[in-house]
């Protein structure tokens, strides 16, 4: 049983200390105890200094009263207690005796012989005299004539108020201020905890991911701006996480897919040729294989570029002009078809040159397969950007297949016709290459053919691009 309480003391104390709903609430906690406390210090001040004022102002007016009395001649009753006055009055005489007293203080010592034998002339402090029960304020003046003799002093004393005196006020504001921190404390806690329940109900959601899958989202509250946000965050994070995963699965899928039909007739080919007899012309089936490894060969090239284009791997930068890096593509490519070009000089860019020539190359190898009569490759400037265009004039590409074509392997019908050996990679990773480099590349409208718009950020000043 002791080991029990044991561990249920520290489970809460974990839990208090080391949550932030238990931080939260020590925290709090402590600064209101500060603040209360300072605030209740202040109070006791305040409250002495009220209580002081109004005995002072009580002692004061008796005394101011009866001297009046006694310099107007009206000795009956003077030291008798007149409504809102103190009832305890002593007159002295100049030896420190006490002359006259009221009923309070009939038959008891002097309140100040001493300061009346050493010819004080006002007497204004609290005291605390043995012979009363209380301590109380005094406020005394002399009178140089009265029915006593000149020279006496007129003290009236008014009792301190209890509360003041003894402990019953800072025990009343230590139970008042616990009892604040208590309910401070439990209203902190009860309502970070309302504020922690969407929190909690995401975090239960998102365990069970393994079993539920990527396809499952967290719940939306609509309790607060922060914690919404952060559910659609996540059901957004989820989602790119989902399409990516899905990507992913397709890419591996078709890649497979590709792989496997160059390896096969690669196997069948090799496997034919060993079960021919001596003698056989095998020219013609290792021409075959060669063209299916070159096309192995370049799927895996394209699958390594994609790969690095993923990981953002660094690779070396350079100011690139980018209508010589056209004019140089353009004239080392074989004369399939007729490619004429308008260039602008002086349209500089900054990125990989190598990477920049694949990008037009595969443009180019693209506008080839589909173009009938004629290529045009533009290289201009269009306000902060660089802009080359490549524009064929065949058949062109449906606009709801504009971005399929980006897709990665995805191949329209009359590209598997045209070139039934592609891999359906070039364009993919022409736009990868393009945004790698802060730019971007579209299908845009023309009146015949394809046209595809390549925009790249200019260098400017000789410096580095927008």
């Amino acid at each position: 049983m002791a080991t029990e309480r044991w561990e249920a003391c520290r489970r809460w104390h974990r839990r208090l200390f080391f949550t932030v709903r238990g931080r939260a609430t020590v925290t709090t906690t402590a600064a209101s105890a500060v603040i209360l406390t300072v605030v209740f210090l202040l109070l006791m001040l305040l409250a002495r200094e009220w209580a002081e004022s109004t005995v002072w102002r009580k002692s004061e007016r008796t005394v101011e009263r009866v001297v009046t009395d006694i310099v107007r001649g009206r000795y009956e009753d003077v030291l008798a207690p007149r409504p809102d006055e103190t009832p305890m009055v002593q007159v002295l005489g100049p030896d420190g005796e006490v002359v006259a007293a009221s009923v309070e203080l009939s038959g008891l010592p002097p309140l100040a012989a001493e300061d009346v034998r050493k010819d004080r002339m006002l007497l204004d402090r609290s005291i605390c005299p043995e012979f009363l029960d209380e301590c109380v304020w005094m406020f005394g003046t002399r009178v140089r004539t009265s029915p006593w003799g000149p020279g006496v002093m007129v003290i009236a004393v008014t009792p301190l108020p209890t509360l003041l005196n003894v402990w019953l006020l800072p025990l009343g504001l230590a139970l008042i201020t616990t009892a604040l921190l208590a309910l401070i404390a439990w209203w902190t806690w009860h309502t970070i905890g309302r504020t922690f329940v969407p929190v909690d109900e995401i975090r239960a959601e998102m365990a069970e991911f393994s079993a539920r899958g990527l396809g499952h989202r967290v719940p939306v509250p609509q309790t607060g701006v922060r914690i919404q946000a952060l559910a659609e965050t996540v059901n957004a994070t989820l989602e790119r996480l989902q399409e990516a995963t899905e990507r992913e699965r397709r890419f591996i899928s078709d890649a497979s897919h590709d792989l496997r039909n160059p390896l096969a007739a690669l196997q069948m080919q090799l496997e034919t040729a060993l079960d021919e007899p001596d003698g056989f012309e095998w020219r013609p089936m290792v021409e075959s294989a060669l063209r299916d490894t070159r096309r192995l060969n370049d799927i895996v090239v394209d699958l390594l570029e994609l790969s690095r284009l993923d990981s953002r791997a660094p690779v070396p930068v350079e100011r690139i002009d980018l209508a010589g890096l056209a004019r140089r593509e353009v004239e080392r490519r074989p004369p399939r078809v007729p490619i004429t070009t308008d260039l602008a000089p002086g349209v500089l860019v900054r990125a990989n040159p190598v990477r920049l020539a694949r990008v037009l190359g595969n443009l180019l190898s693209n506008a080839e397969r589909h173009a009938t009569d004629d290529i045009r490759v533009s290289v201009a400037r269009d306000g902060d950007d660089a802009v080359l265009e490549v524009l064929d004039d065949g058949s062109g590409i449906p606009e709801e297949a504009r971005e399929r074509v980006f897709e990665r392997f995805a191949r329209l019908r009359e590209s598997r016709t045209r070139d039934p050996e592609g891999t359906g990679l070039g364009l993919p990773i022409a736009r990868e290459i393009a945004e790698v480099y802060g730019g971007t590349l579209r299908i845009a409208d023309s009146p015949r053919g394809a046209r595809f718009v390549l925009r790249l950020p200019l260098v400017k000043d000789g410096g580095s691009p927008r």
